[in-house]
């Protein structure tokens, strides 16, 4: 499995809560921004990149194991956890920068659509052999 280099991501006050501790809502945005980095780095951005070949998210959770504040660095690792037919499925792991403790979990279910036809449709041969090598083997 080939790997991707971590996104870091500096937290700001205004991802943060009234509680002071990074609001759930922005975990998203974090890992969007993963997600965005991820197909940036394996080359597959832009129309030119991709021909035809769209996705859309279907699905995405996060699981929140510890807080994080306001000033910290975040370091968010992707990982290619499954390729179905028509979807897959990126796992990712939100870690301290300084100490390497994990903060969260997230994952995004992402399907290959047609937007013409409105419709799913099979996960390209392209895109299938870029993912595999970012593929997580037990």
């Amino acid at each position: 499995m080939e790997k991707i280099p971590d996104v870091n991501v500096y937290v700001r006050f205004c991802e943060t809560d009234a509680g002071g501790h990074v609001s759930n809502v922005s975990y998203f945005i974090y890992l969007e921004e993963a997600r965005s980095k991820f197909f940036q780095a394996v080359g597959f951005t832009g129309k030119e990149k991709r021909g035809n070949i769209d996705f859309i998210v279907a699905s995405t959770s996060c699981d929140f194991l510890v807080q994080a504040y306001a000033g910290q660095t975040l370091a968010i690792a992707t990982k290619v956890e499954r390729i179905g037919t028509k979807s897959f499925k990126l796992a990712h792991e939100v870690t301290d920068n300084k100490t390497g403790n994990r903060i969260a979990s997230g994952w995004a279910t992402i399907v290959c659509f047609d937007y013409q036809k409105q419709q799913t449709e099979k996960v390209p041969p392209i895109l299938r052999e870029i993912l595999e090598k970012f593929l997580v083997t037990a």
